[in-house]
This record gives C-alpha cells, sequence and structure tokens, in this order.
C-alpha cells in the first residue's frame, strides 16, 4: 500500500458517518408537468414530502401546496427565552457615548485613570 493511501477501514468509517449525517433529510418534490423548476413557480400544486434514508427517497407526506410543504419541510422552533438581565458589564460613571465599562475589581494593579 502506498504511504498516501489510507487504510480501507477509515475511509468506509468517514463514509457512514457522511451517510448517517444526511439521513433524515426532508425534500419537498412538486407533482406537476414537465422538469422540476423553482418551487416557487407553482406554489398551488401538490407536493410529495420525501425522506432521505440513507441510499434512497422515501415518501412520507403528500401536500396539498407549497405553504403547507413548507410548513413540514421548516417547522417552526421553540421561543428561546431571554435572560432577565444581559451578560454585558455595567457601565461606568458619567454621561459619554464613549465611556468605558467599570473595572470588575478594584484591586492592586487596576488603574483608575482613562
Amino acid at each position: 500500500m502506498h504511504e498516501e493511501q489510507e487504510p480501507l477501514e477509515d475511509w468506509a468509517r468517514r463514509r457512514e458517518e457522511r451517510r448517517d449525517a444526511s439521513k433524515g433529510k426532508l425534500r419537498a418534490i412538486p407533482l406537476a408537468e414537465g422538469r422540476h423548476r423553482g418551487q416557487h413557480l407553482e406554489p398551488d400544486a401538490p407536493r410529495v414530502i420525501q425522506e432521505w434514508n440513507g441510499t434512497e427517497w422515501e415518501t412520507v407526506a403528500v401536500v396539498s401546496n407549497l405553504a403547507e410543504a413548507k410548513s413540514v419541510l421548516y417547522p417552526p422552533q421553540p421561543a428561546q427565552e431571554r435572560p432577565a438581565e444581559w451578560d454585558r458589564p455595567a457601565l461606568g460613571p458619567g454621561r459619554g457615548r464613549h465611556r468605558r465599562t467599570a473595572p470588575a475589581e478594584d484591586g492592586p494593579g487596576s488603574s483608575t485613570t482613562p
């Protein structure tokens, strides 16, 4: 075996990782005459929802239009709650636009001059 070639086991492992990462991906195919074109061209055409199982696309649903297909493909994400206080340091004293943030500790070695 040449030095620049990787072992077959390593290649097979990387291939399986790539295939596993793509499993479960969904796509919507319009059920219309002719070639599959941009999804926005026929928004009222029914669509078939297909899922990738690692080797082929399997049909999982049929929807009546583009809006329903988008709701299946891109489900709403749960809203993330923001904390009550921000994680930023408080501003120092003064009223300028360019105020420095207040130092975390006033210990030895800390400078109070701007």
